[in-house]
């Protein structure tokens, strides 16, 4: 499912929060707890890697760089094209109550 992009081994330390940036680098930032705030981002590791769209690119458990196919789902769509039909299907029985009561 995930393929190995880059080998890094960054060791991970509780607490806090590790991710691929903009720039294709390692970076981590402490993560918020209750009333606490979380840090500001660091570079952990500078890798370099360019990122193709439509992938999500994470850390594994061996501090090595992933990346995984994202998975869209399309159920939405349908739904709201229902929703749209039901409301059109009301506007029309509206306007039909209101010609009767002016005739």
């Amino acid at each position: 499912m995930a393929t190995k992009v880059a080998k890094v081994g960054v060791k991970k330390v509780k607490g806090y929060l590790y991710f691929i940036d903009k720039k294709g680098d390692v970076s981590c930032a402490m993560m918020a707890r209750g009333s606490k705030k979380g840090g500001k981002p660091k570079k952990v590791a500078k890798v370099g890697i360019k990122k193709q769209p439509g992938y999500l690119y994470f850390l594994d458990k061996n501090g090595d760089i992933s990346c995984a196919k994202m998975i869209r789902g399309g159920k939405k769509k349908k739904a709201a094209k229902k929703k749209t039909a039901a409301k059109k299907k009301k506007k029309a029985a509206k306007k039909k109550k209101a010609a009767k009561k002016r005739k």
